[in-house]
């Protein structure tokens, strides 16, 4: 028999906007949406503590970084999941010559049909930044072919979630997807927007009214990746929506658009 699982990755704009408005919503979409899993970015590690909000009003399971002095810090990437975390970890990543800030969050899920590698990243922006990217990139692949190697085995493979910064012919995803040499030989990622979702799928979007004079709107910057050499159907991508984009109580909950995907796992 041939179940799914409901990953998601989202972008809760850190404290910007309306925040005290902005959280109700951010719960209701994700309470809507019902995700088994969620990769989620530019949370607020503190003042206020989207963290043990996570935790306490929505009882959730969460890895992160930890923040620190730096209010950068205070800017995180968390993997939230309604089943136990039994094991997590992070990394900076390459900034070049900037303070470091950005990471990479992974959690391995005890789903209930064995252990499950989830990560999430929120990579630099800057429309002149794709060698940067790519170098990020690369370090989280090394990453997960290294948690792949050390379990060959698990029925469910490894998952990258997050907001890349880059659109889908962009060096660095295509690095990520076979399209040129990636990072690590043997190992490349099906993105699934491409494989099992309609139109554009654009997640930072004109049609939102915080992404306002936007040099670049209408980019898809949000994605689910599931790394393959994979066992078939497991991991495989069969739907891919967007989310978010309806307001709760007339207030929009973030300047990005969600990604959910439901994702094929046979089970016994």
């Amino acid at each position: 028999m041939v179940a799914t699982l409901r990953l998601a990755t989202w972008n809760t704009w850190w404290r910007n906007g309306d925040l005290e408005a902005r959280t109700p919503a951010i719960a209701s979409t994700l309470r809507s949406v019902a995700p088994d899993v969620v990769g989620l970015q530019e949370l607020c590690g503190r003042e206020p503590d989207q963290i043990a909000w996570l935790r306490d009003e929505l009882g959730y399971f969460v890895a992160t970084a930890p923040g620190g002095e730096d209010d950068r810090f205070s800017v995180v990437n968390a993997v939230a999941s309604q089943w136990p975390i039994t094991d997590s970890g992070w990394a900076f990543l390459d900034v070049g010559t900037a303070p470091k800030h950005r990471t990479v969050v992974w959690a391995e899920i005890e789903t209930p049909v064995g252990p499950w590698d989830v990560f999430t990243t929120h990579l630099s922006h800057g429309f002149d930044q794709s060698a940067l990217r790519c170098r990020q990139l690369d370090e989280i692949a090394q990453l997960i072919a290294e948690r792949r190697e050390a379990a060959p085995d698990r029925l469910l493979p490894p998952v990258l979630v997050g907001d890349l910064n880059a659109v889908p012919d962009s060096d660095e995803i295509r690095r990520l997807t076979g399209r040129s040499a990636g990072a690590v030989p043997g190992l490349v990622f099906s993105d699934a927007w491409e494989l099992v979702g309609t139109g554009s799928g654009a997640t930072y979007s004109a049609s939102n009214p915080y992404v306002n004079d936007s040099a670049w709107p209408e980019r898809r910057l949000d994605y689910v990746l599931v790394s393959w050499p994979r066992r078939r159907p497991n991991g495989n991508p069969v739907q891919a929506e967007r989310f978010a984009m309806t307001p709760i109580d007339g207030v929009v909950p973030s300047d990005h658009w969600g990604v959910v995907v439901d994702m094929a796992v046979s089970v016994a």
